[in-house]
């Protein structure tokens, strides 16, 4: 194209502009919108703004790729540099179109309804303030025409009275972490090791001291992962891994056996005598090895439950931020060991109770019947990850309802072990005792049947691992009657890829791949449910259980929702041309977990389950995403929100 045209053209363009601003903005082709990837940088990080456009129908942005003397005008984006950031990254366009345009003779790069762009900064103060103006050129398929368009962003950190908000975000980061370790001492991992601890420490002498070594022990553990192992591999898949895999799994299950095995009087667990003895004469060395072992024993085998806890923590590592993910993880593993630390501080109590009656081991035996029921969850693990449908729910139930009527009847003494007393009368508390062990065993038995039993939920099988369940049989007939019905239509894109190692919970239908709730999602009109889960995620089991079992919330996930669930710690490996190379680590991904692990990490900037987004026909969240809470009303206004974004 000559350089006379190109002048007129752009001549003609600048008219179009002022006879557009001129009538008050009649035509408005692109609504921008920017977002920090980070609202509390800390000095140092490296944070991503990224500017989306959303384009009417039957228009096109300019992207800011391609030749800029060809003639077109690219988008550009210019900041107001000072002391607190600066550039780090290029101008970057998120996956446009690419074409040749004869009126230009060239190639051009464009958007069609939705635009991206993306460019990194470094934090160089805190508190900072960003003004940027980002700029670019739209123009019509259907009329020709062609506007110059312009949006000016501010960021700035919240105004702090005192002091410097880095100190501030930091000390409301440490006490978040701090809660959340203490929410982790009940999860149904972490609660069981508690009498574990006590026996440990009871044939230790010097335990006020070991007990708080022990205590430090854990947070050294956790301080190390933070500090240490995290920004060395930046591998974010590592709890998921060590929670899921087959190998530390049946290492627990063993263990816990074992225990169990202990407490009912097979064998008593003790170390060699040469080791005793070598610990008596060197107490120092001897100690922490033994206590460093059992504290490193509690971290691996909470990961399964305290993995989602954390995830956010680790998370910050993967951004760069080196200072508070250690400090986080200290505040966390700190109220993780204080009631270990505390009934470690006591080890002799249970010594010191009376031995009168053989109730002492008792207690010793009704611990054992406990170890020995959660041993199966680890089993289980195993089970759903590697989908061997051995351990389903019902089977899961089976193993409970066994060991618990047996607790029951040895609480009324009609089973004695070989180390227990008679027991000539039943004491009230062994009654009241043996009476709700028995409530919990009728609590279950409907289960069997697919009854919701949420007592349990996170620690038995998704619903959908179910032998025979009722509920699934009438919502089978139903459904079917409704398809068949008239004016019925069947929603389902068939076959549904992964639909033969992956079920969605209480009869609800969907997708395990995102490209086939992609396509789902245009075809029928629906928003799509995202859903980061896995198979050892015991909050993902809560949240189904508890939340998704919900009557409201179930109708809206099946009438106004595409259901995608993608399982980040799921082995099975996929074909050599579905692999793919990891922008976040450089790995590949081989496998459907750690695939869809990668695109939860670099899409959504997130590494811990349950976490729903909310996302259009073209793939972008909608609102924000929203994680584990067990408030009903909440997750239906974040439904419905959903809905009404989609709609507009």
């Amino acid at each position: 194209m000559n350089t006379f045209f190109r002048s007129i053209y752009l001549i003609g363009l600048f008219l179009i502009g002022m006879v557009s601003t001129t009538n008050a903005q009649l035509i408005n082709p692109v609504k921008w919108s920017a977002e920090l990837s980070n609202n509390s940088p800390q000095k140092g990080d490296v944070i991503t703004i990224t500017y989306k456009a959303d384009i009417i129908d039957g228009w096109y942005l300019y992207s800011s790729d391609f030749d800029p003397d060809l003639g077109p005008m690219l988008t550009e984006v210019e900041y107001t540099l000072n002391k607190t950031f600066e550039v780090a990254g290029k101008f970057t366009p998120v996956n446009p179109k690419k074409k040749y345009d004869e009126l230009w003779e060239g190639d051009i790069t464009y958007f069609k309804k939705h635009g991206e762009f993306t460019q990194q900064l470094k934090i160089l103060e805190v508190p900072f303030k960003i003004e940027t103006s980002i700029s670019g050129q739209s123009c019509s398929d259907e009329t020709g025409q062609c506007i110059p368009l312009s949006k000016d962003f501010t960021f700035e950190s919240p105004k702090q009275a005192e002091g410097s908000a880095e100190d501030e975000s930091i000390l409301g980061f440490m006490i978040s972490a701090f809660l959340f370790g203490l929410a982790a001492i009940f999860t149904p991992c972490v609660f069981p090791m508690i009498p574990l601890t006590v026996s440990f420490f009871t044939n230790q002498s010097g335990g006020k001291s070991k007990a708080f070594l022990y205590g430090f022990s854990i947070i050294a553990i956790y301080g190390f992962f933070g500090a240490v192992l995290i920004p060395l591999t930046k591998d974010a898949t590592f709890a998921n891994q060590l929670s899921n895999h087959w190998i530390p799994n049946t290492l627990f299950f063993v263990t816990f056996i074992i225990f169990a095995l202990s407490f009912f009087g097979m064998f008593e667990i003790t170390l060699p005598s040469s080791l005793v003895n070598k610990m008596d004469k060197q107490s120092d060395k001897g100690g922490l090895v033994a206590i460093f072992f059992m504290a490193f024993t509690l971290v691996l085998v909470s990961f399964s439950c305290t993995g989602p806890i954390v995830g956010s923590i680790l998370i910050q590592s993967i951004n760069g931020a080196a200072l508070k993910p250690v400090l986080g993880m200290i505040a966390f593993a700190s109220a993780f060991a204080l009631p270990f630390t505390i009934f470690a501080l006591f080890p002799g109590l249970m010594k010191g109770l009376p031995k009168s009656g053989g109730w002492l081991n008792s207690v010793k035996v009704v611990l054992g019947f406990i170890e020995l029921a959660f041993a199966f969850k680890f089993l289980s693990n195993i089970d759903n990850v590697y989908h061997l449908h051995i351990l389903d729910k019902d089977i899961m139930l089976v193993i409970w309802i066994a060991i618990f009527m047996m607790l029951g009847l040895y609480l009324l003494g009609k089973i004695r072990l070989p180390h227990d007393s008679p027991v000539d009368s039943i004491s009230p508390l062994r009654m009241i005792l043996a009476t709700t062990v028995f409530g919990f065993v009728i609590y279950m038995i409907p289960g069997l049947f697919g009854a919701p039993v949420k007592m349990l939920s996170g620690i038995l099988p998704q619903s959908s691992r179910h032998t025979f369940d009722i509920r699934s049989v009438i919502r089978e007939e139903i459904d079917a009657a409704q398809i068949s019905g008239p004016n019925k239509k069947q929603t389902l894109l068939t076959p549904v890829k992964y639909d033969d190692l992956f079920d969605l919970p209480h009869g609800l239908k969907g997708y395990f791949d995102y490209d086939q709730a992609i396509e789902a999602s245009k075809k029928f009109g629906k928003p799509i449910f995202l859903d980061f889960t896995g198979h050892g995620c015991a909050n993902c089991r809560k949240m189904e259980d508890n939340v998704w079992s919900d009557p409201r919330v179930l109708q809206r996930l099946r009438e106004d929702y595409i259901i995608l669930a993608l399982y980040v710690d799921d082995p099975t490996e996929l074909p050599e041309e579905e692999w793919i190379q990891s922008t976040f680590d450089k790995k590949m991904k081989k496998t459907i977990g750690a695939k869809n692990f990668d695109f939860q990490i670099v899409k959504f900037n997130s590494n811990a389950q349950p976490y729903y987004c909310l996302l259009n026909s073209e793939g972008e969240k909608m609102i924000p995403a929203k994680a584990y809470d067990l408030n009903v009303e909440n997750f239906i206004n974040f439904l419905d929100e959903g809905v009404k974004n989609f709609k507009k």
